[in-house]
């Protein structure tokens, strides 16, 4: 029989839920206002706490009424505050309490509420639109599509603390954009905000603390300006200075470095500084120890690895504060079965999240060791770290994935690691299995850090050719993403660095002509360098230059007079014209470029020009043209001679007779030896 009970029981426990919540709303269309006021300060006491209460109000059309008593001029000061206290915990609920609330219109309305004169009213709203505004569904957008309401805004901070706490807490969470940036500080964010770093109140002081901390970041006009401004006569960077003390709270401390951080990334203070190099960089490395909590290691690292990423002499000087360097490896032991966590809440948050951790290491090794070879050295010989990066980059999470193969590329750049650790953990294994299906930012990274794989000293070469990477490679060239054609480029011109003529031979066909010329006219000055470089290192040794030139010559000369006679930079036009010197390096190849009048023109317009770089490969190639040594042939002479005799013709002689007089030892010494091949 209790089996038969339990569902009509269920059923009539959910409908007397549902009446109740019923009741409350149906309170709301009572003709007596005090009764209506009583209803509303009822349904506060019953939705604090309980989702299920606010879903069920949410339900039965709670909201719009709300909504209605709120805008209502007629309504009481107090219950218009009600209404938007009880909006405000109705937020505090789920993601979809705030998508209903948002498609209900709440913002406009409560923005509308703004405007009253009561303060306890303007509080209740702003309290609102904070929860509202600082859920990750609301679009921030909503803040800046009536223009008045930034400016507003900035004139009820002075009201009371919690219109500060609020207000700064609101811009905190909206400013996501450079475009959001510019609207807050061109209606005086500054000017307005900083004197609440200067609050009695820790809420205020600290959200005010973040919002400059998203002004600053990566924007220079905003950390030029915070530069020099005084709170209450003292510069805004020692005020943030002083929050980073030790006896401030962390998240304090955290905070006030981020915005010293982004001042410096900005250009606004010096790397050398000693705000920078004594309080922000120590700071950031003590947010990195064991003893706090998962994610102010998370961001102190991220910050860390942000603040020293361009500089040599911060990341030196990381790499020996505090043994930052195997501080990091705790990073992946976290939480560990005899965790110091004794809370079960915190423990499950953190198992969640290690990951978090694992990303943030790989963020920071890669900052630290994207520059000396010390630091490199002492990185790889951490406790099992090749193994981790190897680890990594088969991890199901995206962005640790990135952190991996980002760490991973900056240890590439080394020589050394690349012909010890690399090739000891046979990394190139799970680099190729990324680059076979990742999103394009980690196609990026591992493409570029295959293309130092792939430089002639590195033991992995050879095993990466023999997987079949040059199909990989070509198909990278015919991306929509500028980075990835160029990285495919790159790394094929790598692969053709001194190869063999199979190699070479297999690259031209896997690549194919079409694709070859397409890249030559890429609209991305990378990708047209790095072909470049490809061709030229396909047009090295004379059998090659010979053998792909009887094949591709017609084209290669085509692609060649496009560029010279382009609106291309100097070095793409340098880079040309050492192809066509390569070209003339060959034996039958340089007969393409003798029998083509307008090539010779052109070089012999190169030769005078203004840039000395252009001068010296222009005579370069003159000089092959000239060379009188071609594998000791009977003919060679004659070949030679006739070569030189329709140079003179043309006027080359006396451009290489100038060209002895240059002020530049280089182009001078190039021009008397092609002199000297004539005097042979």
């Amino acid at each position: 029989m209790a089996c038969l009970l339990e569902a009509p029981l269920r059923i009539s426990v959910l409908s007397e839920v549902t009446a109740t919540s019923r009741h409350y709303v149906d309170r709301l269309f009572d003709p007596d206002p005090q009764k209506v006021l009583q209803g509303v300060i009822d349904m506060k006491n019953a939705v604090i706490g309980n989702n299920k209460q606010k879903a069920n109000l949410i339900v039965l059309g709670a909201v719009p009424r709300l909504l209605y008593l709120l805008q209502q001029g007629s309504s009481s000061s107090e219950l218009r505050a009600e209404c938007a206290v009880v909006l405000g915990s109705l937020a505090m609920g789920t993601e979809n309490n705030i998508k209903s609330l948002v498609d209900c219109h709440i913002i406009p309305a409560l923005l509308q509420g703004l405007l009253c004169p009561d303060l306890v009213f303007i509080e209740a709203c702003l309290r609102c639109l904070r929860t509202v505004f600082i859920s990750p569904v609301t679009p921030v957008q909503l803040l800046y599509t009536d223009p008045t309401v930034i400016p507003h805004l900035m004139s009820l901070l002075s009201r009371s603390q919690r219109t500060q706490e609020y207000i700064t807490q609101i811009f905190s969470h909206c400013c996501k954009t450079p475009e959001h940036q510019t609207v807050l500080f061109n209606h005086g964010a500054i000017q307005n905000i900083a004197p609440l770093l200067i609050s009695p109140s820790y809420k205020v002081r600290m959200q005010a603390l973040k919002c400059f901390s998203v002004l600053a970041y990566e924007n220079t006009q905003v950390s030029m300006t915070l530069v020099n401004v005084l709170v209450d006569e003292e510069l805004l960077s020692q005020v943030f200075v002083r929050m980073m003390q030790r006896d401030q709270p962390i998240d304090m401390q955290l905070t006030a470095a981020k915005c010293l951080t982004y001042m410096c990334r900005a250009g606004a203070i010096r790397t050398d500084d000693s705000c920078i190099v004594l309080k922000t960089l120590p700071c950031l490395v003590r947010m990195c120890s064991k003893e706090r909590l998962l994610e102010e290691r998370v961001e102190g690292a991220e910050t860390l690895a942000y603040l020293m990423e361009p500089d040599v002499e911060l990341q030196r000087i990381a790499s020996v504060t505090d043994h930052l360097v195997a501080m990091l490896a705790d990073y992946f032991k976290y939480p560990s079965s005899v965790s110091a966590i004794t809370d079960i809440k915190r423990l499950d948050h953190d198992l969640k999240h290690a990951h978090e951790l694992r990303q943030a290491a790989f963020k920071l090794y890669a900052s630290l060791g994207s520059n000396d070879e010390d630091i490199r050295k002492k990185i790889t010989e951490t406790e099992n770290m090749m193994d981790r990066i190897v680890s990594g980059l088969s991890e199901s999470s995206v962005k640790v994935r990135l952190a991996a193969v980002r760490c991973l590329h900056s240890l590439s750049r080394s020589v050394q690691q690349l012909r010890t650790s690399f090739h000891d953990h046979a990394v190139w294994k799970p680099l190729m299995k990324l680059l076979q299906n990742a999103p394009d930012e980690v196609l990026v990274m591992a493409s570029s850090t295959l293309c130092n794989l792939l430089l002639e000293f590195s033991p992995s070469k050879e095993p990466i050719l023999e997987s079949g990477v040059i199909e990989l490679l070509c198909s990278l060239t015919q991306s929509d993403s500028p980075a990835l054609r160029v990285n495919g480029i790159w790394a094929l011109m790598n692969m053709a660095f001194q190869a063999d003529q199979k190699v070479k031979g297999e690259i031209v066909r896997a690549l194919g002509t079409e694709q070859l010329f397409r890249l030559l006219s890429d609209p991305d000055s990378n990708v047209l360098m790095k072909t470049l470089g490809l061709l030229r290192n396909l047009l090295s040794t004379r059998p090659h230059i010979d053998q792909v030139m009887s094949s591709h010559g017609k084209q290669i000369m085509q692609a060649v007079t496009l560029i010279l006679e382009g609106e291309h930079s100097i070095e793409v036009k340098e880079q040309t014209l050492c192809i066509l010197a390569n070209i003339a390096d060959g034996n039958t190849a340089k007969e393409l470029i003798m029998t083509n009048d307008d090539i010779l023109q052109k070089i012999k317009y190169y030769m005078a020009h203004s840039n000395v770089k252009l001068q010296l490969a222009a005579t370069f190639c003159i000089s092959n043209l000239i060379w009188n040594e071609e594998d000791g042939e009977a003919n060679a002479m004659t070949g030679s001679q006739e070569r030189q005799d329709k140079l003179r013709e043309l006027g080359f002689v006396d451009i290489l007779h100038k060209l002895t007089q240059a002020s530049d030892p280089n182009l001078c010494d190039r021009a008397k030896t092609a002199m000297q091949q004539y005097l042979a």
